[in-house]
């Protein structure tokens, strides 16, 4: 990641990950210690795999501590209400209905900050080449963007404010 780079996050987003933050250091933290104490009581901890199930998930929870201290770090929230966009024009966290104009195929998607993107719910990063092609782009225009497959041309359908 860059150093200067700022992650771009809705408000909704902020919560999810500071909530998450909140979460894996008060508890799942305590949780995972519990575990490596009652592992330890054991004894013999060379063939313990209980311990070393609690090693491993105390190895997870302090990457994922890490991966997100760092992301909140440089973190610039992008209020939708407030944003300069009218809703005329795509916009960060906007949310866009799309007609592939080659498959026929209608789709929704809303425009978030890369660390929030998740294909599988609909949210796709400001960053990839389809979040590109939308920002500025308005109700009724077609926008081009270059896959491997070759160029997919997309219509816009409708713009909503997330």
């Amino acid at each position: 990641m860059e150093e200067n780079k700022k992650n771009l996050l809705t408000r909704e987003g902020l919560k999810k990950y500071e909530d998450e933050l909140q979460e894996l250091k008060v508890v799942k933290r305590k949780e995972v210690s519990q575990k490596l104490k009652e592992a330890r009581a054991q004894g013999d901890l060379s063939e313990n795999a209980e311990y070393d199930a609690a090693k491993d998930e105390q190895r997870d929870i302090e990457a994922r501590i890490f991966e997100l201290e760092q992301l909140l770090k440089n973190v610039e929230v992008v209020d939708v209400d407030s944003d300069e966009g009218d809703g005329k024009k795509i916009a960060f966290g906007y949310t866009v209905k799309l007609l592939d104009k080659e498959l026929k195929e209608e789709m929704v998607v809303t425009i978030k900050g890369a660390s929030e993107a998740d294909s599988l719910s609909g949210s796709i990063s400001n960053e990839s080449p389809l979040g590109k092609a939308l920002i500025g782009a308005k109700k009724g225009e077609t926008v081009s963007v270059e896959a491997p497959v070759g160029v997919i041309k997309y219509k816009v359908l409708d713009i909503l404010k997330a």
